[in-house]
């Protein structure tokens, strides 16, 4: 059983070599693109929820989501990230953070 194991890790860290090497392999790849800007003001807006609420029901401090929609600040990285999926999916994501 150890041998089976090892010989699986093996191959799979040769597959990996010669994906980061450039060649043709089996590996699957899957690109993700965090978009550069996101408007917060329209999602919020959509969803029909004042600042507060919105803050509230997606953990940001209210004065962070007041900065991002006067221009303040940004969104950055992951912010960006939960925002596009609030955009597109805000009940998967009020349903993963009410758990």
């Amino acid at each position: 059983m150890r041998k089976k194991l090892f010989d699986g890790l093996m191959a799979s860290l040769g597959e990996a070599a010669a994906h980061a090497r450039g060649e043709k392999t089996g590996v699957r790849v899957r690109t993700v693109r965090v978009p550069r800007d996101v408007n917060v003001k329209a999602i919020r807006r959509r969803l029909g929820m004042t600042q507060r609420q919105f803050a509230k029901q997606f953990g940001f401090p209210v004065g962070t989501v007041q900065n991002w929609e006067r221009g303040h600040r940004r969104p950055e990285g992951a912010a960006r990230a939960l925002l596009k999926v609030i955009e597109k999916r805000p009940d998967v994501v009020l349903d993963v953070l009410a758990a």
